[in-house]
């Protein structure tokens, strides 16, 4: 499984549902990290599952896109209680609950500009030249079992921010890895402030770590359960800055006071907080570092729609304030187009 996309790992999930031919299934957010073009594909399946075997579905989602291609009747939860429930058409078109109002707006992000940059003005921050990559042993060539970059040339500017997007599976992922020095390159060079990198974190100076930070997809995973907040956050302010003490203490305070987060979840460990606030602790981790480029992995694709809007906003707030730059990797054009200034597409 650790092999295939996150997209993949879904699909093959929802095959795994439909093998005993049931007749209900209850499918819980199975398209939430697939890319569009993919989720098209599932949800088709899905529909002719339902049609042709008689099968009842429940289906759980926070996407109110998904909800209308596949549903007769739509249920709205808020704090475990139901909200409005109706036909499709007039929960989408004449919603009687504000609350039904206010997903349908965050269904639709709105543009959150930063500071417009000029690259003939603005320095050059990373240049991705030439760049393929890939897993797997290498052959007599250098060249990876499994080859997922090929060619790829990139230009981001200080202060600017650039989406990715693409299919499940299409290296949007890989990309970042390479840029962060998980992955080492086969073949071409990253330049960070007009310096090579090197290929791998190993090789790396603690400042090089420190300037480039990875905020993952799951924050689920990223986080260690076994830790408080406190304790996850105090490390990168250790390790790059030699925080200790009150210092110490008051810096964590900031970073969650900067992600909106109260300072009594200092003291939590991630299983007792929501999918959003453990995405905004992840973001303060990047942020203790005091980064200049921050590397976000579908980073609200796992959110509902209003949660996600939410952090779309704190980090064109948190651009404006800091002059921190994004690479932003999304299978949403809706949420690129939010927050980015350029957009790339892979394949």
């Amino acid at each position: 499984p650790h092999q295939v996309s996150g997209g993949q790992l879904q699909r093959l999930m929802a095959a795994m549902a439909l093998i005993t031919d049931p007749d209900l299934v209850i499918l819980d957010e199975p398209t939430t990290a697939l890319d569009v073009t993919t989720q098209v594909e599932v949800l088709r399946v899905f529909r002719r599952a339902v049609r042709e075997r008689r099968t009842t579905a429940v289906y759980v989602s926070h996407d109110l896109a998904v909800v209308a291609q596949v549903a007769d009747h739509i249920l709205v939860l808020r704090d475990g209680k139901m909200r409005e429930l109706g036909e499709t058409d007039q929960i989408l078109y004449q919603p009687a609950d504000d609350y039904t109002r206010c997903l349908l707006a965050a269904a639709r992000p709105a543009e959150r500009p930063g500071a417009p940059v000029d690259p003939d003005k603005s320095p050059l921050l990373l240049e991705v030249r030439d760049l393929s990559a890939g897993y797997g042993p290498l052959d007599a060539h250098g060249q990876p079992a499994a080859k997922i970059l090929e060619g790829v040339d990139l230009k981001l500017y200080r202060g600017q921010a650039i989406g990715v997007i693409g299919e499940s599976g299409s290296g949007k992922t890989t990309l970042a890895r390479a840029v962060a020095g998980l992955v080492a390159p086969c073949r071409g060079s990253i330049a960070f402030n007009g310096r090579a990198l090197k290929p791998s974190v190993a090789e790396r100076s603690r400042d090089e770590l420190r300037r480039i930070q990875i905020v993952f997809q799951m924050a689920d995973t990223a986080l260690n359960p076994a830790r408080t907040i406190q304790e996850i956050l105090a490390r990168p302010l250790q390790f790059y800055h030699g925080l200790r003490g009150e210092a110490l203490r008051a810096r964590i305070r900031q970073l969650l006071d900067l992600v909106r987060l109260p300072a009594g979840v200092a003291q939590r460990t991630p299983g007792g907080l929501s999918g959003g606030q453990k995405q905004r602790v992840n973001l303060a981790r990047a942020l203790a570092a005091e980064p200049e480029l921050i590397l976000c992995d579908e980073i609200t694709s796992a959110l509902d729609t209003v949660v996600g809007a939410a952090i779309l906003d704190l980090m064109a707030e948190l651009r404006k304030e800091l002059g921190v730059s994004y690479l932003f990797i999304s299978h949403d054009l809706h949420t690129v187009r939010a927050i980015c200034d350029e957009i790339v597409v892979m394949q």
